[in-house]
């Protein structure tokens, strides 16, 4: 408890509301990553139809190809939505760790995976999160 008492005072009202801010901002895009990863279930379901859907392609010879685009449907489709809904999830767990001072290397991490890969809300997050974590005060506040 000491050490928490030491790393509060040490953060100035700026510093404190800027993280609170960021934690909430965190979940919010976390969110609405989660909600776009959705977006390849339609794929999915194409691949998966014309993977198993049996008798509808016409000749046995055409079956084949069509079996493999559904699969490379399915599998595109997959790993997007694995990817994204990774990423919503460390999204979340940053905004936590923000709100709680905790892991500031983990949340540099993913700052900048998201300035990288999420246009254009993620770049906006992920530069004013790596602005506010590179503060002395702010990485004192975490124990880095």
């Amino acid at each position: 408890m000491g050490t928490s008492l030491v790393r509060a005072e040490t953060l100035s009202a700026q510093d404190a509301e800027h993280l609170r801010l960021l934690s909430i901002l965190h979940y919010v895009v976390g969110g609405l990553q989660a909600l776009f990863a959705c977006f390849p279930i339609l794929h999915l379901l194409i691949g998966a139809f014309l993977v198993l859907g049996p008798g509808l392609h016409g000749h046995s010879g055409e079956r084949l190809p069509t079996a493999l685009m559904g699969s490379f449907f399915m599998i595109f489709a997959g790993v997007w939505m694995l990817v994204g809904w990774t990423l919503a999830v460390c999204m979340a767990l940053t905004g936590r760790s923000l709100a709680q001072r905790r892991r500031h290397l983990f949340c540099l991490v993913v700052a900048g995976i998201e300035a990288a890969l999420c246009m254009p809300l993620g770049t906006a997050l992920g530069v004013f999160t790596i602005v506010v974590l590179i503060r002395p005060t702010v990485k004192q506040a975490f124990g880095a």
